[in-house]
């Protein structure tokens, strides 16, 4: 991972879909690789394992051993990892409102819709002429 926009931006991205999926469902490795491939991230299993190790130490997901040497190890999603994916969505509701095309008319409006960053000629101040 040398590009700093998946560093910085992408993970994130991934860390969400995946405990979305697992909130879902349960994931298994595989599964999320192929998942994630489907919205156009390509990763490595040498990504995305560690990756899931992370959130299972955080408490966010929960494994079940495989029964079998063969079996997938399965991700479930824990109730602090459901509170994470609460706050995440009211998060990404607000930013996705901010920074879309269709939101312009309230990007114009600056922090809490009154209007402070916007140019004095969009405030209604009076031109200097």
């Amino acid at each position: 991972m040398t590009d700093p926009v998946v560093r910085e931006f992408l993970l994130t991205f991934w860390k969400i879909h995946i405990l979305h999926h697992a909130g879902q469902q349960g994931v298994y490795g595989q599964w999320m690789l192929e998942e994630l491939h489907h919205h156009g991230y390509r990763l490595s299993p040498g990504t995305l394992y560690p990756l899931l190790a992370r959130m299972e130490r955080r408490g966010w997901l929960r494994s079940t051993q495989p029964r079998k040497a063969r079996d997938a190890r399965v991700y479930r999603i824990t109730p602090a990892g459901t509170q994470v994916m609460k706050r995440l969505r009211i998060s990404l509701a607000e930013l996705k409102n901010e920074v879309t095309p269709s939101a312009a008319r309230s990007r114009d409006r600056g922090p809490r819709g009154h209007g402070e960053n916007r140019p004095a000629s969009k405030r209604g101040a009076k031109s200097s002429r």
